[in-house]
């Protein structure tokens, strides 16, 4: 069975190295859409009987090692060196320092080993993440998928 939670962030990034708008500094409202499978939980009278996972708990896991630490952040490439210096001189600046330029399909990437590490077999049924879908915008998005990487 695959179930998917679907939560919302928003970060500023620039692609240094692009031949259009997006080498200027700007943001996004990212969505994300976290895939799972798993087998349904059939254990009479637990609380997540008839699940995967509660969705709340995905959602719980995703913010605390992911969503919170990108939401109203700026993602900047460790080589775009006068941004980064930049945002490192404003104080208390949000700042998420990548070894990749910030690309809707690097940062799928990357969300989909964070989120892969978080999300453990806790139930006994066999519970894996299968796909991060990262939307830059409603009409573009990336999608990391296990065993297409």
């Amino acid at each position: 069975m695959l179930i998917t939670r679907k939560l919302e962030f928003d970060a500023g990034h620039r692609i240094s190295t692009h031949n259009s708008q997006c080498r200027h500094l700007h943001g996004h409202r990212y969505v994300i859409e976290i895939t799972l499978s798993g087998a349904i939980i059939s254990d009479e009278g637990v609380s997540v009987q008839g699940m995967v996972m509660d969705f709340s708990e995905v959602k719980q896991i995703a913010k605390s090692v992911l969503v919170d630490q990108w939401d109203h952040a700026f993602l900047v490439y460790s080589g775009d060196t006068r941004v980064l210096q930049f945002l490192q001189s404003l104080e208390d600046h949000k700042t998420v320092v990548l070894d990749v330029q910030p690309t809707a399909e690097n940062l799928a990437l990357i969300a989909f080993g964070i989120l892969d590490e978080a999300y453990q077999d806790s139930y006994g049924n066999h519970l894996q993440l299968e796909q991060v879908r990262l939307f830059e915008t409603p009409n573009c998005w990336a999608d990391a998928i296990r065993g297409k990487l």
